[in-house]
């Protein structure tokens, strides 16, 4: 659905995080990024997200992370839909750069930033990190918590004084499950604030709490089936949230057998979206027998209907 461009942006609805697609010998192809874009958005997902972890952006060069970025600026564009790019760092220096940089592209939406890792900074000092970096932004920030990758876990607190700040218009909430933490901040949001579910098999339970969608790697498998969980759980049907619910998470339990995004491309690979199933190193393509119980997990969701 197209958005409005000049409205204040709320980062609801299911996003897809999208791989960045290689051919057989290792080089970004982006006639396949262009059209998983494009089938995803086909199928209902709200917007997109380049650069995130599930695009390896860590494995990218700084040529590379822009042609993701004109390719999915450019679908963006054509579709009137949002677009996410993954930016920052963990010091602020370098943050604030990479931010700035992100007006060179008008289709650009929003920044999802991650908790700075590895640093362990105090709470306080995560505060004043997004307040420099959202200051500094042209565009607003989704910070991405994600504890059991940064090391530094956030309590409800912390993030609700986060979300306060201008600029900073929602969260991508993948604390590694639901605990008290979760449930407070979901109790008590600031006001055009989001939270997005982040840990793929726990969207339904998190949509029944009140976050606003997700940003979920498993949805290039089944997007719309995704996007009907959301719009189920919007309207009150709680019986069909709950079955599509947990044969959703099924689906993302398969797609994260492996580490991230092995599974999901060796899925896309099979199913002829992407032209090879190839990562870069570290990362090793995920195992034929893994990659077969995730296309099962996906035939099961259509024979559902």
């Amino acid at each position: 659905m197209a958005q409005d461009i000049d409205a204040p942006f709320f980062p609801g609805g299911i996003h897809v995080p999208l791989v960045t697609p290689f051919t057989d010998s290792g080089e970004v192809a982006p006639g396949a990024l262009e059209s998983l874009a494009h089938e995803v958005l086909d199928a209902g997902a709200t917007g997109l997200v380049a650069l995130g972890t599930t695009g390896e952006a860590a494995a990218l060069d700084p040529a590379e992370r822009d042609l993701v970025v004109d390719v999915c600026a450019r679908v963006c564009g054509q579709r009137g839909v949002p677009l996410t790019v993954g930016a920052g760092g963990s010091d602020t220096r370098s943050g604030e750069a990479a931010l700035a940089r992100l007006g060179r592209w008008p289709q650009v939406r929003a920044a999802l930033v991650t908790v700075p890792a590895f640093v362990r900074p105090s709470p306080a000092g995560v505060v004043a990190h997004f307040e420099r970096l959202a200051a500094a932004s042209p565009v607003p920030l989704v910070v991405y918590h994600i504890p059991y990758r940064t090391g530094l876990a956030l309590d409800a607190a912390t993030l609700r004084a986060i979300a306060e700040l201008p600029g900073v218009t929602g969260v991508k909430y993948a604390g590694g499950g639901i605990g008290p933490d979760t449930v407070e901040l979901l109790g008590d949001l600031p006001p055009g604030f989001a939270v997005l579910a982040g840990d793929d098999a726990y969207l339904s339970p998190m949509l029944a709490l009140g976050a606003a969608g997700g940003i979920l790697a498993s949805a290039h498998l089944a997007t719309g089936r995704f996007v009907e969980l959301a719009r189920l759980w919007r309207d009150g049907d709680v019986a069909r949230a709950r079955g599509l619910g947990h044969r959703l998470a099924r689906l993302a339990s398969a797609a994260f057998a492996e580490p991230n995004p092995a599974v999901v491309k060796g899925v896309l690979h099979a199913q002829g979206r992407i032209p090879s199933p190839y990562v870069r190193l570290p990362l090793l393509p995920a195992g034929p027998d893994t990659v077969a119980v995730a296309l099962g997990r996906v035939a099961e969701l259509a024979a559902t209907g």
